[in-house]
């Protein structure tokens, strides 16, 4: 006896089947002759080897071979169902018993059911190319079970459903089982077959319409090759499209704007509209742009040639460098330059751009109030345009310029909207890779982009901005930094620009160091530059007018030639007076000294303050007068009996802040003690009910000015003790700087 497994073909008895050599040898039969008994068994799951009696179902089908042909395959007829009890797989040996038929079906029902369906097959079967051949063994199938043997291969149904069919003992209820599968098979087939029709008809459309449109975009390119003056707006801007690289949002909304452009036609008022729009989001550049390698040797090199002085400055900006080398990041922290006019803030960004190699963009906040100037304007709008910061990188043609955005401290709000705010996601680096101008209504990758912003003070910038950006602090330049800056970069740039030659213009040293030192009043450049310039401009008229061959200006000569008489400093007091004292300030444009003066006049203990004094000056004041109404008890007869009279000159400048604590403090002592304090002390910092000296703010530019007006000593709080590594070494020379934590320190020394 031979076994034969099967698992997607279902044998059912009566049925005649044929089986190819190798599928025989895959079941494991190496030779098989005519006449020999077989058993078909049903494969609970597809497997070739190693088969045990729980991987077939429980009924086999009995047969035996009828032919062999000549190349190995046979023939071989089902004859009855067998229970199966046990199976030998070594010996070939199947123990079991008959399972017994219900014949329900009687002979002409049953040829009934098979013409019809058979007629149902061969009109299915025509609708194919293969249904010639099919023709053929539809009409060899000579009852239900061999149409269900010869389908069972192709059902879409479960070898359960199958199995179904062979366990089914009623030959009626087998054979609409059969039927039922069959017109299932050939309904889904006729389906699926649509399914294919149609989606084939859809590929064959896309890839006749792909050659024709590349067909004619090939045309269209050898015409507009011959004839470039030709070329229609759209088609350039379906190129330029094409070639811009944009994410799959700008695309999509370029093509939207493009195709609207086509309907629109020239005539249209909405034409210029939509060309502006499409010639604005295809002149930036959506590539990203290769990271080139940082010469951190050559960038210092860019900026100490550029800029005298700013050590730190440059220190920090090599770091930053540094880090993005090690990156290999296009942008790193948003720096904020913050210091006095003309100390190159804006400048040193330009500098930058230079030593990474790259585009540099300005871009001007001052006076700003709309937020439609950071984000744009809508497209609805009449006359809409894009914001500033879109339009920076347009101008800069790249996705990853240094843009510098100047003056951040004078932004405005109106109720057009907060444009510090719209700064937030611009300079948040963690979503400004999405940054959507309403103008583009798509969003833009700045993520690139390197950020320096720059301000006068830090006061007016709102703290969610300022949080976003690390504060790196110019704080002026020296006499000495300002005359190497006047004497190698200024003057010669001047000449240049006026077309004097250094010949035809000399300017000594000392005239340099009167000109910085008589004519300027800034911790900055600008206008030592500006009167550097007049210089230029005199000797140019000279030159010309009076035939002059060298100017050489002396220092005595610069009122004339600059027509204005130098500016007055205030310098050290020529005398010490009891109840006067040298304070120190910072402004705008650096620092000063000034002059707290006290005064007692008969009255009833009045206070009377002048000088245009804040409201926190004031209070310095009061808590002056307390203090040394605390440490000095047996002076209240003096408080009682006269008025104080505090004036801080010069009185049409406005003055405010808490650094003057300790200069008032120490001027009331000396005036109700009537002990004179010496010219060569200044001090600053302010003062607590308790005595402490406070720390302050602006200590370099304070200590320049002491500097610069004769000052030797100067007192100053315990805790700015590290602000003095910011202060230049030549300032530090010609000062004795003392620390103090009490207002009883300073005392002690001044009051002797």
């Amino acid at each position: 006896m031979i076994l034969i497994p099967t698992y997607n073909t279902v044998v059912l008895p009566g049925s005649k089947i044929y089986f190819r050599k190798d599928y025989l040898q895959e079941a494991g039969v190496d030779k098989i002759s005519v006449g020999e008994k077989v058993t078909f068994l049903y494969l609970k799951e597809s497997k070739d080897r190693d088969i045990t009696m729980e991987d077939v179902y429980p009924i086999a089908v009995a047969g035996q071979v009828l032919s062999v042909d000549d190349e190995g395959g046979a023939n071989l007829e089902a004859f009855n169902r067998i229970n199966v009890e046990y199976i030998d797989f070594e010996t070939q040996n199947v123990v079991g018993v008959q399972r017994p038929e219900i014949d329900d079906l009687d002979p002409q029902s049953a040829n009934t059911m098979l013409i019809d369906l058979r007629d149902e097959l061969l009109n299915y079967v025509t609708k194919f190319q293969w249904g010639l051949m099919a023709r053929g063994y539809v009409l060899a199938w000579k009852n239900m079970n061999e149409l269900m043997v010869g389908l069972s291969p192709f059902m879409n149904i479960t070898p359960e459903e199958k199995y179904a069919v062979l366990a089914e003992d009623s030959t009626k209820a087998r054979a609409e089982l059969i039927a039922k599968y069959a017109r299932e098979f050939m309904a889904i087939n006729e389906v699926s077959e649509e399914a294919k029709q149609a989606q084939k008809e859809i590929h064959e459309k896309a890839y006749r319409e792909d050659a024709i449109k590349k067909q004619i975009s090939f045309l269209q390119k050898a015409l507009d090759d011959m004839h470039p003056e030709n070329v229609s707006e759209v088609r350039k801007f379906e190129e330029k499209i094409e070639n811009s690289g944009m994410n799959e949002i700008a695309r999509k909304e370029a093509d939207n704007v493009l195709n609207r452009m086509k309907q629109e036609g020239k005539d249209s008022h909405e034409y210029g509209l939509l060309y502006n729009y499409l010639d604005f989001v295809t002149s930036l550049q959506w590539k990203k742009e290769e990271p080139k390698e940082i010469e951190l040797d050559k960038a210092m090199e860019v900026l100490d040639r550029e800029h005298y002085g700013l050590k730190k400055v440059k220190k920090r900006i090599i770091e930053q460098l540094a880090v993005m080398s090690l990156n290999k990041s296009q942008s790193g922290s948003i720096l904020l330059f913050v210091g006095a006019p003309g100390t190159g803030k804006t400048s040193i960004g330009k500098s930058i751009a230079e030593a990474l190699g790259r585009e540099y963009v300005r871009i001007s906040l001052g006076g700003i109030r709309d937020e439609a100037d950071i984000r744009g304007h809508r497209r609805t709008y009449i006359g809409a345009m894009p914001g500033r910061i879109m339009d920076g990188m347009k101008k800069a043609g790249t996705s990853n310029p240094v843009m510098v955005l100047d003056e951040i401290d004078k932004l405005a709000s109106s109720y057009n909207g907060d444009p510090a705010s719209a700064l937030l996601e611009v300079l948040d680096p963690e979503q400004n890779n999405t940054f959507t101008d309403h103008y583009m209504n798509v969003p833009y990758d700045l993520s690139d982009v390197l950020f320096v912003c720059t301000a006068n003070s830090l006061d007016t910038i709102p703290g969610p901005l300022l949080d976003r950006m690390e504060v790196i602090r110019f704080t002026g330049y020296t006499a000495l930094e300002k005359f190497s800056i006047a004497k190698d970069h200024l003057i010669p740039k001047a000449k240049k620009k006026a077309g004097i030659s250094d010949e035809n213009l000399i300017i000594e040293d000392d005239t340099i160091k009167a000109l910085i030192n008589g004519y300027t009043m800034e911790a900055g450049v600008r206008g030592l530059k500006k009167q550097i310039s007049s210089l230029c401009r005199y000797a140019a008229v000279e030159l010309v007018r009076n035939n002059k061959e060298v100017l050489d200006v002396k220092p005595e000569d610069l009122s004339d030639y600059l027509d204005q008489r130098p500016i007055k400093h205030e310098s050290i007091l020529e005398k010490k007076q009891a109840g006067v004292v040298t304070g120190l300030a910072w402004t705008a444009v650096g620092g000063e000294i000034l002059f707290i003066e006290t005064m007692l006049t008969k009255g009833k203990g009045n206070i009377k303050v002048t000088g245009q004094l804040g409201d926190v000056m004031k209070e310095s004041v009061d808590i002056a007068l307390s203090l040394v109404k605390s440490m000095y008890p047996e002076k209240s007869e003096i408080f009682e009996k006269n008025d104080i009279h505090i004036h801080v000159p010069a009185g049409a400048v406005p003055k405010d802040g808490p650094s003057a604590g300790i200069t008032m403090t120490t001027a009331l002592a000396s005036l109700i003690n009537n002990i004179p304090v010496s010219p060569e002390y200044a001090m600053t910092g302010e003062v607590s009910l308790r005595g402490n000296v406070m720390p302050i703010g602006g200590l370099p530019e304070k200590l320049m000015a002491a500097a610069r007006a004769g000052i030797k000593k100067v007192f100053i709080p315990e805790e700015n003790e590290d602000d003095l590594k910011e202060v230049a070494k030549e300032v530090l020379d010609e000062l004795e700087i003392i620390p103090v934590k009490r207002v009883e320190d300073v005392l002690k020394i001044v009051l002797k």
